[in-house]
């Protein structure tokens, strides 16, 4: 390379098509001459000829070349016509080839200028479609499940034996601080309220009603969703990227029975006694709170407690805890399995998952409270 800079230039040629000899320094933080006449040069030629870039005169050259060359490409594509990088430096060939190999990104509906009532239509396709796959999912499981009522179900117990462990031992750590918490705030807030009025005593009830019935089940639900829900998803869908899915049904084995069963009966097993550990430590976080900053007494706390909790509340939260469990494994696993072939959808499965989750547990836990307010328990 000239150890003097010497300005970027081009000269034509039309020969052959259209020869563009290079010759100076191609850099990008140099000056470059107008791109107009190129394109002027490359719109004159005829249907099939070929445009040629000469670079055997380059003296330096960065991206500032391989810009330049893309610039050439996408004046000739536009005519039907190609350009000839061999007489590029081999390194500017080189990666120009590799930047041609890649198709470029296709553009969005709206990048495209559909109008909006198409758009609404293709999302009102999508969702109807995404509906249908979803209740076909369910059905299957369901089957699966008699099949396992009757024992014909192709289901390793060691497997099973271990989601187990996953979903219920090892994650009680973090259920349980988590519900201690809330139960903590909500206690905190309460004697807050409760002392303009000398009502200590009622943090008790609102504690105790408020983790057995709603926050036990729905804290702990959210916990699993983003926790156990985005690791099914996570896990399925990387043997979907692996055709390790495929491979199994090659083999003839089901899929449903031996990915998704157990890990959904697992999570439907695991979740009651998850709830019944977020409901106590929910209720001693209250009392840490109602001890230390009012005259309650723990004897007094937990007297109230007694009083005011029913077997009721306690299995409420216990039923919900079974639904929201199947509700997430359901989830999770349906994300997994539908998940694309690349890397990036398992992220993208992973996410769904749990978004799906948690909006299916806030559903279900409102259409719960209106069903057991007009059943009166």
């Amino acid at each position: 390379m000239s150890s003097e800079p010497q300005a970027a230039s081009f000269e034509f040629e039309t020969k052959r098509g259209l020869t563009i000899t290079l010759s100076g320094d191609w850099l990008m933080r140099k000056p470059h001459p107008d791109f107009a006449p190129v394109s002027q040069a490359i719109n004159g030629l005829k249907a099939g000829q070929v445009v040629h870039l000469d670079g055997a005169a380059i003296t330096d050259w960065d991206i500032g070349l391989l810009l330049f060359a893309r610039r050439c490409h996408a004046a000739a594509a536009a005519l039907g016509m190609v350009v000839d990088f061999s007489a590029l430096p081999e390194g500017a060939e080189n990666m120009m080839k590799l930047s041609l190999a890649v198709p470029e990104q296709k553009r969005t509906d709206s990048e495209q200028g559909l109008d909006l009532f198409t758009r609404v239509g293709q999302r009102a396709i999508h969702l109807q479609n995404g509906v249908e796959s979803y209740m076909t999912f369910l059905g299957l499981f369901f089957i699966d499940v008699l099949k396992l009522f009757k024992g014909k179900a192709q289901l390793r117990m060691q497997d099973f034996f271990l989601l187990l462990q996953q979903t219920g031992p090892q994650a009680m750590g973090i259920v349980a601080l988590l519900n201690g918490l809330t139960g903590l705030i909500i206690a905190f807030i309460g004697v807050i309220q409760l002392q303009k009025f000398a009502a200590d005593i009622f943090v008790a009830d609102l504690v105790g009603v408020a983790t057995t019935r709603e926050l036990g089940a729905v804290i702990t639900g959210v916990i699993m969703a983003g926790r156990t829900g985005a690791a099914f998803a996570a896990q399925l869908g990387s043997m979907q990227v692996n055709e390790e899915v495929d491979a199994l049904q090659t083999f003839g084995i089901s899929p449903m029975q031996f990915l998704v069963l157990p890990r959904v009966v697992a999570l439907i097993l695991m979740m009651p006694i998850l709830v019944a550990i977020g409901d106590l430590m929910g209720i001693l976080g209250g009392m840490v709170i109602a001890v230390s900053l009012s005259d309650v007494s723990m004897a007094q706390y937990f007297q109230q407690i007694d009083n005011a909790v029913t077997l009721n509340d306690y299995l409420i939260g216990i039923f919900k805890g079974c639904v929201f469990g199947a509700i997430i494994g359901i989830a999770g696993c349906y994300r997994g399995l539908t998940c694309g072939r690349d890397a990036s959808a398992v992220g993208i499965a992973a996410t769904s998952a749990v978004v799906t989750s948690i909006t299916w547990l806030v559903v279900a836990d409102a259409i719960f409270a209106v069903m057991f307010q007009i059943l009166g328990v």
